[in-house]
């Protein structure tokens, strides 16, 4: 399990635009569909990863609480499934009923959509303002595999909360911590250290 940081990519960035397949219900699902008049909320996760085992539950909680505020929501899973076969399209569509996802799970193959938004490990959130401007990259709260502390979602929903009352989301942000995402052979990108 190695331990990886988001790189806090630039606040201001504006929406890295994708078109990516669903495996629940095999339909593709693009950033233009992803409509939320308060803002848009993109989470990499995969399915093994036990940071994203540690907060899945209270993860899929915050989102259908905040899609009712007005906020789009998609995970994508970026990992190489030739290496981590639990990270299959048809394991992620077993998990997305599971767990009862309100928010399309997509599968990035290409690992074009992880670079695109300087993704870096499970779980990485970048939150996105109504124009589709980055407001937050930073970490669901401070609960992590063995620390005992509560899973609360409280840094994620501060972000949320503050779009959702049309303010400003602080910048003082906490990078997100998880396992890296597991690049293809040679695919790794120039910001992954």
């Amino acid at each position: 399990m190695a331990r990886t940081e988001s790189t806090m990519l630039e606040l201001g960035t504006p929406a890295p635009d994708f078109r990516l397949p669903e495996p629940l219900t095999g339909k593709e699902v693009g950033l233009a569909d992803l409509q939320g008049n308060k803002g848009l909320l993109v989470v990499f996760m995969c399915n093994h990863c036990p940071y994203v085992k540690h907060i899945q539950n209270e993860l899929a909680a915050v989102i259908k609480e905040y899609q009712a505020e007005g906020i789009a929501a998609a995970a994508i899973s970026s990992n190489d499934v030739s290496t981590h076969p639990d990270d299959a399209p048809d394991k992620m569509a077993e998990e997305a009923k599971r767990l009862g996802y309100t928010f399309p799970y997509l599968y990035d193959e290409a690992q074009e959509t992880a670079k695109a938004y300087h993704a870096a490990c499970t779980p990485d959130f970048f939150v996105f303002d109504a124009d589709r401007r980055l407001v937050y990259r930073g970490q669901f709260d401070d609960a992590r595999p063995g620390n005992d502390r509560p899973v609360t979602g409280a840094d994620l929903r501060a972000a949320l909360d503050a779009l959702v009352a049309g303010d400003s989301v602080p910048s003082d942000q906490i990078p997100s911590m998880g396992c890296n995402i597991k690049w293809k052979s040679g695919n790794e990108p120039a910001y992954f250290g």
